[in-house]
């Protein structure tokens, strides 16, 4: 989820191969498929359910939250490290969401859909449980500097679990919409399979859009702590666009489609090449979900279009 050991990407290139697997018949990408959905149960953070497959993992941060009176016990840590970082890890799971919309039907071929479908779920509960108020959002656990002087396992680690939020007052606007979009696009992957699920998460991401829009600023001025590893570089204009079309595509409803239209250049990433799509930059996603809405229109009861075939 980090700079270091992006499983984001590992899940992404997973997908492709196993999707061109047909041509290069020789090669097992069903096994890296498997492999790389591996990667995120090793990374879980909370109390392990009773299937789960990294059994050299245990439960651990079980007092998440616990100084500040709220339950933020669940989610993904970091790459190798012990903190939790919200910005990364809700790109991750929207870009994990988008890999299924995208490639269902392959992944479950492979029998994977359901460790897939388990892989955003483990990473959705732990958002609801961080936006424990309209204008309120979790976005840290931990703490970056002891937690990196420090090599222990997480079911041992004895670092800081100082947990950090966004609100009115210390806006992260670039934060809101990137859980935003994580919670929208994974609401079109629950759709058929657990509705209430989905109906649930499209009610936060259409909260935690109001709030990214309403009070803005970049999420690493008011939590100074967290540029030294998620810098938000790019600022916040691009995960309100991101945000607005994962929410269109998710909901149909035309105002977040013409937020989008109508901010689109002032917010940037029209006129120039983007030559980064990461968890900081998110314009060529932009790009990309904006080139499909004329054919495609929302996903509300149909699939899409692929995302590689560009």
């Amino acid at each position: 989820m980090g700079i270091k050991t992006n499983p984001l990407w590992v899940i992404l290139i997973s997908i492709l191969v196993y999707y061109v697997s047909s041509v290069c018949a020789s090669f097992d990408y069903g096994t890296a498929l498997s492999n790389s959905l591996l990667y995120f149960e090793s990374q879980r953070s909370g109390r392990l359910p009773y299937n789960q497959r990294v059994t050299w993992r245990g439960h651990s941060g079980l007092t998440d939250g616990l100084q500040q009176g709220v339950d933020l016990v669940g989610g993904y840590y970091d790459a190798g490290d012990n903190v939790k970082f919200g910005l990364p890890m809700a790109f991750t799971v929207t870009m994990l969401s988008w890999g299924i919309i995208e490639y269902r039907d392959e992944i479950a071929s492979a029998g994977e859909l359901g460790h897939a479908l388990e892989a955003v779920k483990w990473g959705t509960d732990y958002f609801i449980k961080a936006h424990t108020d309209v204008n309120v959002l979790w976005a840290e656990v931990g703490d970056g500097d002891s937690d990196h002087y420090c090599w222990q396992r997480p079911e041992d680690m004895m670092t800081s679990r100082q947990a950090y939020k966004i609100d009115t007052e210390r806006p992260g606007s670039d934060l809101a919409g990137e859980t935003a979009a994580a919670m929208a696009a994974a609401s079109i992957v629950f759709r058929e399979t657990n509705p209430h699920y989905s109906h649930l998460l499209l009610h936060h991401a259409q909260q935690l859009f109001e709030f990214g829009d309403k009070y803005r600023g970049k999420y690493d001025v008011s939590i100074g702590v967290v540029k030294g590893f998620y810098a938000s570089l790019s600022g916040y204009n691009d995960e309100l666009l991101w945000a607005a079309l994962w929410l269109y595509r998710a909901s149909g409803r035309e105002e977040y489609l013409k937020y989008a239209m109508e901010n689109a250049d002032s917010f940037g990433g029209v006129h120039w090449a983007v030559s980064e799509f990461s968890w900081d930059i998110k314009f060529a996603g932009v790009q990309i979900l904006a080139s499909q809405v004329e054919e495609e229109g929302p996903l509300i009861y149909r699939g899409s279009v692929g995302l590689l075939s560009m």
